[in-house]
Parts: C-alpha cells; structure tokens; sequence
C-alpha cells in the first residue's frame, strides 16, 4: 500500500480506519496496474493518470468514489455528482463494505471510463474512453 496512503488511514478515528484498510486493500488488489496517492488530500488510483476511485471522510460517512461510477448501472452508488459522472456510496462501519460489490464495481472502473485526465484542455468537457 503507498506510504501517504497509510499514513492517512492511520490518522482517521477506529471505525472510519478499518474502513480505509479493508477499502484500500481491495483496491491495491484488484487495480494493480494503478498508480495510487493522495490527492485534493485524498486517496485516489490512477489509471494511466486518470482518477478512478478515491475516498474520503465527510460528514455522512467514509465516501467511496467512483469518478466514472453514474454509468455503471449500480443501484448502491446512489450518490450522484451533479456535474460529471461520478457516483459515490458512504460507509459508517466497516460491515457495510461487501468486497464482492467492490470488486465488481472496480471492474466497472477500469472497464467504464471518461476522460478526466484532459478535462481542463477540453474546457470542461469529458469524453467517454475505450
């Protein structure tokens, strides 16, 4: 697992930390060609410098994002961004991450993807890759 990765995990309360761990390790296994860091002061993977899944603590929970999530056609991810296609689920305890759900829904993430690594050179605009 990457350093600062650990490092942020370590500083959330008991709960929300078990969260983190069990979050993070089935993403480092189930996206090993992405690159992961904390970024905009949280954990995201990266696949070839496109952000893909995150999370981070707010007020509802421990917020796992999926940036091209809207378009995986899953009931759970509920939470939707009203400017692009991101969509989220929150955690309160760590019962609540199912690993199955998880790891199809990385699959998705690598599979469903817009470009957000050009969205500033396309002036706002994403668009759909692979």
């Amino acid at each position: 697992m990457n350093t600062e990765i650990q490092i942020y995990n370590e500083k959330q309360a008991a709960g929300d930390k078990e969260i983190c761990h069990v979050i993070a390790t089935l993403i480092d296994s189930q996206l090993p060609e992405a690159e992961s860091k904390i970024w905009h002061a949280h954990p995201v993977w990266f696949i070839d410098g496109n952000p893909i899944v995150g999370y981070s603590k707010q007020k509802a929970g421990m917020r796992l994002m999926f940036w091209s999530g809207a378009d995986f056609e899953e009931d759970l991810l509920h939470v939707k961004g009203e400017k692009y296609k991101d969509a989220s689920i929150f955690y309160t305890s760590v019962e609540q991450v199912d690993p199955v759900n998880l790891e199809r829904w990385l699959k998705k993430s690598r599979e469903i993807q817009w470009d957000y690594k050009n969205i500033v050179k396309r002036k706002g605009q994403l668009e759909r890759l692979r």
